[in-house]
């Protein structure tokens, strides 16, 4: 008798662990670094189908874009979903880190949004604030020369261009470089701001308060497409390509559409 309530005692334990993942090994675990809109989000819509395949994600949030690469550099994240190829390849160059640029998902097309202006042509010595960082202010740069308001170094590459570029400027425009998390909140504190789409978002900016948006098929487009990346050496990472997978499904296009409604376009 001893023996069998041994053994019932026994099977029931091993039980309880293979049903917490315990015991049998197969479910994986990751952590992925994201901004909270549209990246997030859109993780979070991903996540069930994920854990489906044996991948439980945790998602951590971050409101700046240097952070989610140092996490990743220092492993304490798995992988991240927020950036560009160029901003990336410019962070790993400036900061010496090792991370890989996987498969783009979306684009949040740039956003020319009126501040204390609200005409469509500028005043004389108008300011307008762009992000600080090499890659976006080029965006922005290449953006408010599409309105017509300044002329750039022609056939210089986009990522390249800086406010130096800038060959003719009729309205005296003044450029106002700054971390691309703070416009949002200091775009009525200028004339005008070219502010991220999934800052602009998160800062209750709306698609049609744009004086001017990116287009699928610009050039921005087919340069700054949101990326997910990892740590150099986890690109084979059968969690990461599970992840991907998901992301790049027509479950998760149609989900962008309805949510975003051209705020945010995929990529795939």
């Amino acid at each position: 008798m001893k023996k069998w309530i041994v053994s019932v005692i026994l099977l029931l334990t091993v039980g309880v662990l293979a049903a917490c993942g315990s015991g049998s090994g197969n479910e994986k675990k990751i952590t992925v670094g994201a901004s909270a809109v549209p990246h997030a989000e859109i993780l979070e819509h991903v996540k069930a189908k994920l854990k489906e395949q044996g991948v439980d994600m945790e998602i951590k949030v971050f409101d700046d874009y240097v952070l989610p690469n140092t996490a990743l550099e220092e492993k304490q994240l798995d992988a991240n979903y927020f950036q560009t190829v160029p901003y990336l390849d410019e962070f790993n160059k400036k900061h010496g880190t090792h991370i890989k640029a996987l498969d783009g998902i979306h684009l949040e097309p740039m956003g020319l949004y009126p501040g204390k202006e609200k005409a469509t042509e500028p005043k004389n010595g108008a300011v307008i604030a762009i992000p600080d960082d090499v890659s976006n202010g080029a965006r922005a740069l290449k953006l408010i020369e599409s309105k017509g308001w300044i002329k750039l170094t022609p056939g210089k590459e986009l990522n390249s261009l800086t406010k130096q570029d800038i060959v003719e400027n009729p309205h005296n425009i003044k450029i106002q470089e700054m971390q691309a998390s703070m416009l949002p909140r200091a775009v009525n504190e200028v004339d005008y701001a070219v502010i991220n789409g999934n800052y602009a978002m998160e800062g209750g900016l709306t698609f049609d308060q744009a004086l001017a948006m990116e287009k699928k098929d610009s050039e921005a487009a087919k340069t700054f497409a949101n990326i997910l990346a990892v740590k150099e050496g986890d690109e084979n990472r059968e969690e990461i390509k599970k992840l991907i997978q998901v992301l790049k499904s027509e479950d998760v296009k149609k989900f962008i559409d309805e949510k975003y409604k051209g705020a945010v376009i995929s990529v795939f």
